[in-house]
């Protein structure tokens, strides 16, 4: 059963953080709209899908991309109060444990990691490719992949090559194929370019030359033109790279398998965002711990201390997450390692402050 002392703390933290959430996201939109309101009266942008399609979606974005900062913010400021009226010193003074105090910061903790779990993996994703197809529409316009000498597996044993891919004409410059069994080549396809046919959502080869490699000879096949079926198609060279936002749980895992299988090198960018999504709602246990531990002893700066202190320990928090993912994408770190180091050092100080937390 929840005692009043229960209630109290957890209606001061989920109310503290809801009120510093839409602060911080109205003042998002407010930057967000000084800096587009050119783009939308220059495109004559309709108001219904500024506010629907774009705002709309840009709230629990942005409300979850700053869920663990606030989480953190949010217990320092309301917990520097307590203390500062005494409140704290009250609490363990009437024989309730400093362990028993963070049950209602866990039960508010958990119930914010769950929202940001299932906001991350199942309600957000659909919301982006919406806040996307308009950012894309209005603001950002076309796509042009600058890929170079890029290299796909398609399929097992099935090995592609292109030097450039133009997105506009959806055409691919000095193409080949290449099919193995094992580590034997079997046959390779080169041709001076290949054009994806929407109308027959098949590749059209142009001027071609094919060689299929026999135990006493070599067979070799010319062609103007042909038809094929590829396992790939022109979107797979359209992806932006924030368009991973838009997979869900299950869409994220299925893409990772698939760029697996085609042995692409930037694959650590869809494995750290699919550990991020746990990673983030977990840290607001962790951050929850730094602020109650910090926030309850009494101090000569107040509030205004403890705050600043927090601030900079969330930033902290943030750098150590880029560093890191910069490290697996073009460092070759582990993606999963990555995406929990700031996690496992913030743990450590978690752990620390809590012993010398007062009792």
């Amino acid at each position: 059963m929840f005692k009043k002392l229960d209630l109290y703390i957890i209606k001061k933290f989920l109310g503290t953080f809801v009120f510093s959430i839409i602060l911080i996201i109205s003042l998002a939109i407010v930057i967000d709209l000084s800096e587009k309101i050119d783009s939308f009266i220059e495109k004559q942008v309709p108001l219904k899908e500024i506010i629907f399609d774009y705002y709309l979606n840009f709230i629990p974005y942005y409300t979850n991309l700053f869920l663990f900062l606030f989480v953190f913010i949010s217990v320092v400021f309301f917990t520097s109060k307590m203390a500062g009226q005494s409140e704290i010193i009250a609490i363990l003074g009437s024989g309730i444990s400093f362990r028993r105090l963070m049950y209602p910061y866990f039960i508010s903790a958990l119930i914010l990691a769950v929202s940001s779990f299932f906001l991350g993996n199942f309600i957000i994703p659909p919301a982006n490719k919406v806040r996307l197809k308009f950012e894309n529409t209005y603001i950002k316009g076309k796509f042009y992949n600058r890929d170079h000498n890029i290299h796909k597996q398609i399929s097992p044993g099935v090995f592609i090559y292109m030097e450039n891919f133009n997105t506009l004409s959806n055409t691919g410059n000095k193409f080949s194929i290449e099919h193995f069994k094992g580590k034997q080549l079997l046959s390779k396809l080169t041709a001076q370019k290949v054009v994806w046919d929407s109308t027959k959502n098949k590749w059209t080869i142009f001027n071609y030359y094919i060689r299929k490699l026999g135990k006493s000879r070599d067979i070799i096949t010319k062609g103007k033109q042909t038809d094929t079926t590829l396992n790939i198609t022109p979107a797979d060279f359209k992806r932006r790279d924030n368009e991973k936002s838009t997979m869900n749980y299950f869409e994220l895992n299925d893409y990772i398998a698939e760029k697996r299988l085609r042995g692409e090198s930037n694959i650590n960018t869809y494995i750290i965002e699919k550990q991020q999504r746990t990673a983030f709602p977990f840290s607001t246990f962790i951050l929850t711990i730094i602020g109650v531990s910090l926030a309850s002893r009494s101090s000569k700066g107040g509030t205004g201390l403890k705050l600043g202190i927090g601030v900079v320990l969330s930033f902290t928090y943030i750098f150590f997450m880029q560093i890191a993912a910069q490290f697996s994408i073009k460092g070759g770190f582990s993606p999963v390692i990555a995406a929990w180091i700031p996690n496992m050092i913030f743990a450590v100080i978690a752990i620390f402050l809590y012993r010398i937390a007062p009792k």
